[in-house]
């Protein structure tokens, strides 16, 4: 979310952090202990003294607590006061023995100093979880004030994970693993729910789209196999997902069951291959889908969340995974239509899951769990089995000796010069050129020309293509700008092609991105075709600031050019890129059918003499 979250903050001094955890992981909401940092260089072994650790841990826990220890529930990641309703129902999921917590957006220091305090109340450590498939700029963020849109800054936003196939080079996928895990780890954050090894090989996809490195199976696996890497070998525990493989459905399960109408061959050779390959690679996790998948389960309404032949058969009897399994959100409206809070995590822990990721009600998940044990449902002997995987998993990130960060030293790392850096780097390399038919790219205009830069945003965000403007502007004397957010009014659809149809050249701009829930990332239809009718007379220049298969419904224009995602780096990299101020040189790691195959893309050179206040070559 980012940006577009549009919340307002203001962080006034923050505490340096308290309590908790000496060599044996205890700690109180009283005794106070000075903080020092985890070392985040790399994931711990489970020596002697980590073993007796998560022996002595277990062993101390009743059946109610490692029910308990199962649960993972959600919060915000935003400011809260400690005498607050919501920090009260943060502590009694702490009191209850939840294994961990699943934080979502706020700003930097605020959180650290919260986990801080849940981790001191704690009596076991919380292993606390987010999911930073692009860095940490999608979860540690400050916000956003309205309605002057001042961004309250954050975490390092890199490109979406498509954007980093279209580089064609794994070592950035390494880098951006190792950036989050550092960032994570200096606000308290464990287990990152990324890489996304989906292999997006349906353009309806809704949901998964720029969140996956591409439609090559190996490829993807290639990538996904260096994130992870990159952000273990830095102490960050990395996941998998989503298992069995999200990328050929054409809904989003935040809203409803989807089906994977493919046979197992096809499975073999395309969606578990990304798998596999992080499987070898040591991930620490793998999330389930909530996704039915009739060739292998012979049930086409049981989702792989809640399959034993998908979950215990297929992914630890045959890919011989033996981390952590993690369900989806048993929250999402997949899970939610079919089944209640407490049978749908009962189903998930059968299966063969081990976390049980932000149930609806987690009192009464802890309640079924510790009926099923007492009535022989559930043998003790299984759930102790994910109690000490999970415990294991803390330990291999340092919890049992040492469970706060270094709030003040928060700022020192989050958000570095040399992280915003690395996102520059990726996003220049990213740019792809799939077409230019006329000869645009680079931008060459007059300064009497009237050039027409016509925003369309699917979201309300103050900031969409407003960076790839602020680059534009003063090297093209003659840009008007335009805004059109969804639902696009008819009479403001007229007006703004009217005025299209009269320009020497139309620069549209489509920021339509993947959000949980959307359900759709395309452009209006009404748009489309005021676009297509505007490029049967007039030069186009279409960017696209998410969505690369948006070209799909507007195959008249000319001029396409991919910048994968709305972040700064991005538009200023596909600004800089039109006008010739930095190469071209990324490739499509997707087809997009009919009109291009995977790996087409054009390479431009930076125009001699061209600056970031100057004007490029080409033509208009």
């Amino acid at each position: 979310m980012g940006r577009a979250a549009m919340v307002a903050v203001l962080v006034s001094g923050c505490a340096t952090g308290v309590g908790g955890g000496g060599p044996g992981g205890g700690g109180s909401a009283g005794g106070a202990v000075a903080p020092a940092a985890v070392p985040t260089d790399r994931l711990l072994p489970l020596d002697a003294a980590a073993r007796r650790w998560v022996d002595s841990t277990l062993a101390s826990m009743d059946p109610r607590a490692r029910a308990a220890h199962l649960v993972m529930p959600w919060t915000s990641g935003r400011y809260v006061p400690v005498d607050s309703d919501e920090w009260r129902t943060l502590e009694s999921w702490v009191d209850a023995g939840v294994g961990g917590i699943v934080v979502s957006i706020g700003p930097p220091v605020a959180l650290a100093d919260k986990l801080n305090r849940l981790q001191a109340r704690a009596d076991v450590p919380l292993l606390i979880a987010t999911d930073m498939e692009r860095g940490p700029g999608q979860r540690l963020e400050g916000g956003v004030v309205l309605p002057y849109g001042m961004d309250m800054g954050g975490g390092s936003d890199f490109p979406p994970v498509m954007a980093v196939g279209a580089t064609g080079d794994p070592a950035l996928a390494y880098e951006v693993g190792r950036a989050t895990a550092a960032e994570a780890r200096a606000v308290g954050i464990h287990l990152d729910f990324a890489p996304v090894v989906d292999v997006n090989n349906n353009p309806e996809n809704p949901i998964i789209n720029t969140r996956s490195y591409g439609a090559d199976p190996a490829r993807v696996a290639r990538f996904a196999a260096a994130h992870v890497r990159g952000l273990q070998e830095n102490g960050l525990l990395a996941t998998a997902k989503h298992f069995p493989g999200h990328g050929d459905t054409s809904g989003d399960t935040h809203l409803e069951l989807q089906v994977l109408r493919i046979d197992a061959a096809r499975a073999d050779s395309t969606e578990l291959v990304p798998f596999r390959a992080a499987v070898a690679e040591g991930v620490s996790a793998v999330m389930s889908a909530h996704i039915a998948f009739p060739a292998l389960t012979d049930d086409p309404s049981r989702p792989a969340t809640l399959s034993g032949r998908m979950l215990d058969s297929l992914l630890v009897g045959e890919l011989g995974f033996r981390g952590l399994v993690v369900t989806d959100a048993l929250n999402m409206g997949a899970i939610v239509r079919g089944y209640g809070p407490v049978e749908s995590a009962l189903l998930a822990l059968e299966a063969g899951a081990d976390i049980l990721l932000m149930p609806l009600d987690v009192a009464a998940v802890v309640d079924g769990i510790v009926a099923a044990m007492e009535s022989g449902r559930v043998a003790p002997e299984r759930v102790d089995r994910s109690v000490r995987k999970i415990l294991e998993a803390k330990a291999r990130v340092g919890l049992h000796r040492r469970r706060t960060v270094d709030v003040a030293a928060v700022a020192d790392v989050v958000g570095s010069d040399a992280h915003e850096a690395l996102a520059d780097r990726i996003a220049e390399r990213s740019i792809t050129l799939v077409r230019d038919r006329d000869g645009l790219v680079p931008l060459a205009t007059t300064p009497d020309a009237r050039v027409l830069a016509i925003t369309y945003a699917d979201d309300i965000s103050p900031f969409a293509a407003a960076d790839l403007h602020r680059v534009l502007a003063p090297a093209i004397p003659g840009l008007e700008r335009v805004r059109l957010d969804a639902p696009v009014p008819a009479s403001v659809l007229d007006s703004v092609t009217a005025a299209a149809e009269a320009a020497d050249l139309v620069i549209f701009v489509a920021d339509v991105g993947v959000r949980s829930g959307k359900g759709s990332v395309a452009v209006e239809p009404a748009v489309a075709e005021a676009v297509r009718r505007v490029a049967a007379t007039r030069p186009v220049a279409m960017v696209s600031l998410g969505n690369p298969y948006i070209l799909q419904q507007i195959p008249e224009v000319g001029t396409y050019l991919l910048a994968w995602g709305s972040g700064r780096a991005s538009q200023e990299a596909a600004a800089r890129a039109l006008l010739g101020h930095a190469p071209i040189t990324g490739r499509l790691p997707i087809p997009i059918p009919p009109l291009h195959e995977a790996g087409a893309g054009l390479e431009r050179a930076v125009v001699p003499g061209a600056d970031a206040g100057g004007q490029a070559g080409g033509q208009a």
